[in-house]
């Protein structure tokens, strides 16, 4: 080949004949592409033409590869391309004899244990023990299938065994990853495969084009769920928190029966956290979802979000703010348990102080033992239960089994209405039950409880609630009143009726269609026409709600359409809460020179990966049965010897920082016009 032709760019890298990548001799390098990893530019010294791309592009562009990002030279021979395959092939089969593989084999596998038949000749192993291939003459290799290497492979897999656990303790990775489905099938696939001369994806792909590839490979793995939201409606869920750093963040997901999408994680720090720039933030989501498709926002009960909540509400009429049940079951326990001594607030701290100090002495009791290493040791040994396991007995229990069970992603709005009025009944049971008291003696303590929970549910119940109460087709069965004597159906009961009848008239502002609803609504309750089939009645009982509308819904159009984007929704932001301390792993000091797009794009993709992993049955069994709970924060080597407790909470460890404490004025909360919110 030609001299002229054959320039270099003048560097190390392809200007020795033992170079692993000959082919940069033929063009000219100009320098590395800035955050390119290793990408550079460079001028074909064949065509003269000016590239960037990595020394595959390079190569693509000499060798007429095509489908690789890359112009084929125009102007280069086929003498030419030969020369340069040859090049090529001889510097791959260079890097194959510099990196011997070496096989150890036992010098013996004679054992009382084994059979005859299984034996090898000694000639066989003694000639290939530690052999290096490229100090042997050729002889017939051993596959990678073959009997020899089967009976022996436990070593290999020692080794890698030993490699793998060197990895989590030289880079303190917690020991939770192992049960990650993710990391599990990269090795199983890459032992699986035979992929010869491996290096894996180093420290710029993986931040770069390899971070992209997988975010589009999420948004495509969700493009099933926004499918559905047209047909199902949406609920935005949005909870604030603080990060270990304090940083204050607001997540924001979308759920509905389809599954939970994570939209974006946002730094709120520095802003000044008024209603007016949460409410702000919510529209932005808001649009980005698609206005038609949103049934409600859901946040905590603090005031500003309240206020922000009203002021979407103003803007789009059909958008219902939603106040966290999970967080109101909450604020009820905590005003029982632990009751402020206070002039307004006198009965209910003279009815329950006695949980506080009960619970005070508890805490004493557990600092008593936990902040000494010979107390600790001792409990260890002669206690096998954990410390502060809530008691099944007490009447909170009833509240914590009601607080877990809206506390999910599952569809559960249309429940909550119920599932209160039955809480507040066993509530009362309980109580009567431990004071030894009949039915028609007063408890004055039951008063103050009492008191607690209606006041918190009439703070929290919404029309929507109410709607979607009614729209639930067991609700009208003989079963249902039969299993809730002291309930009122919601057709007959005028609370209910009276909070039905605002929801629909923002849901339908046109007099005439809103007609037409309220004449599908009497035939719903009135069990008539189509709804008198025998199949309807019977349905109405034994299938799920949504189904029941899907099937026999079709005469009454607009209620089921709302009862299909109703009845499918959550009514708690656990979703949210539980952020698996997401901008923790994103923003640690190791990372701490990471650019916002790119640090906004590993949240997508971080948050999105766990969330689809739950819709899997693995999620759900065997060894990766929840492995993302708490796997972020819990379980590295620096745990070893810390005595797990099982704390006297009804919140996930570490998860549930609240940014906006509802007794607590931050000084960049507007307070202003929010004397008529909850507390």
């Amino acid at each position: 080949m030609n001299s002229k032709n054959a320039s270099h760019s003048g560097g190390d890298e392809g200007s020795t004949p033992q170079d692993a990548r000959p082919l940069w001799k033929f063009v000219m390098k100009l320098g590395r592409i800035e955050g390119g990893g290793e990408n550079v530019s460079f001028i074909c010294n064949i065509c003269k033409g000016a590239y960037k791309g990595s020394y595959s592009r390079e190569k693509a562009h000499l060798l007429k590869i095509r489908e690789n990002g890359i112009r084929a030279c125009p102007k280069v021979t086929v003498g030419q391309i030969v020369e340069m395959t040859k090049l090529e092939d001889e510097a791959v089969q260079r890097k194959e004899r510099g990196q011997p593989k070496m096989v150890p084999l036992p010098r013996s596998i004679c054992s009382s244990s084994q059979s005859s038949s299984h034996s090898v000749s000694m000639d066989a192993i003694n000639s290939s023990s530690f052999r290096q291939e490229r100090y042997e003459p050729k002889k017939r290799k051993v596959g990678s299938d073959s009997t020899l290497e089967k009976a022996f492979n436990f070593q290999v897999r020692e080794q890698l065994d030993s490699e793998i656990a060197r990895m989590f303790y030289s880079g303190s990775l917690p020991f939770n990853l192992a049960r990650n489905p993710y990391y599990v099938r990269a090795f199983s696939f890459a032992a699986n495969n035979n992929i010869a001369s491996y290096d894996p994806p180093g420290y710029n792909s993986l931040r770069t084009k390899l971070l992209q590839k997988e975010k589009a490979n999420v948004e495509n793995l969700l493009e099933y769920t926004k499918s559905t939201w047209k047909t199902k409606g949406v609920t935005l869920v949005c909870d604030g928190w603080t990060d270990p750093q304090r940083r204050p963040l607001i997540n924001f997901m979308a759920v509905n029966e389809g599954g939970t999408m994570f939209i974006r994680a946002v730094n709120c720090e520095g802003e000044y956290k008024d209603k007016w720039f949460i409410s702000t933030l919510i529209k932005e989501v808001i649009v980005e979802v698609g206005v038609a498709n949103v049934v409600q926002i859901i946040t905590d009960n603090a005031p500003v979000c309240k206020a922000a909540g009203l002021l979407v509400e103003q803007q789009y009429p059909h958008v219902f703010w939603t106040p966290c049940v999970a967080h109101t079951l909450n604020l009820a326990l905590k005003n029982i348990c632990a009751a402020k001594n206070t002039e307004a607030n006198g009965i209910t701290y003279e009815e329950c102080h006695w949980i506080t100090e009960i619970a005070a002495s508890a805490l004493m009791i557990q600092n008593f033992i936990m902040n000494h290493s010979m107390r600790l040791a001792m409990f260890n040994e002669f206690s096998k239960l954990k410390l502060l396991a809530v008691a099944e007995t007490r009447f909170a229990s009833v509240i914590v089994m009601l607080k877990r069970a809206t506390d999910t992603d599952k569809p559960c709005l249309h429940l909550i209405y119920d599932m209160w009025d039955n809480m507040i009944f066993k509530v009362r049971e309980t109580i009567y039950k431990h004071e030894k008291k009949a039915d028609y003696e007063e408890s004055s303590f039951w008063g103050v409880v009492h008191k607690v929970l209606e006041d918190r549910w009439s703070k929290s119940n919404t029309p929507l609630h109410c709607l979607a109460h009614s729209l639930n087709p067991r609700c009208s069965t003989q079963e249902w009143q039969s299993q809730h004597p002291n309930l009122t159906p919601p057709q007959s009961d005028a609370e209910i009726s009276r909070m039905r009848k605002i929801c629909l008239k923002r849901l339908f502002p046109n007099d005439d269609t809103r007609r037409e609803v309220n004449v599908e609504l009497a035939r719903f309750f009135g069990c008539l026409d189509d709804f008198a089939d025998k199949d309807s009645l019977r349905d109405r009982w034994k299938m799920d709600p949504i189904k029941w509308w899907l099937v026999h819904g079709s005469a009454t159009p607009h209620l089921q359409s709302i009862s299909l984007k109703l009845l499918g929704h959550v009514s708690s932001s656990s979703c949210c809460e539980r952020n698996w301390s997401t901008y923790a792993f994103i923003h640690s000091i190791r990372r701490n020179q990471i650019t916002p797009q790119r640090a906004q794009d590993l949240v997508f993709v971080h948050n999105n990966l766990r969330l689809l992993s739950r819709k899997t049955p693995q999620y759900f069994q065997g060894d990766t049965k929840m492995w993302d709970v708490a796997g972020d924060a819990f379980e590295t080597i620096e745990d070893v010897g810390i005595l797990e407790i099982a704390n006297l909470s009804l919140d996930e460890p570490e998860l549930e920082t609240i940014l906006f404490d509802e007794n607590t004025k931050d000084p960049g909360v507007d307070n202003d016009n929010l004397t008529h919110l909850d507390d």
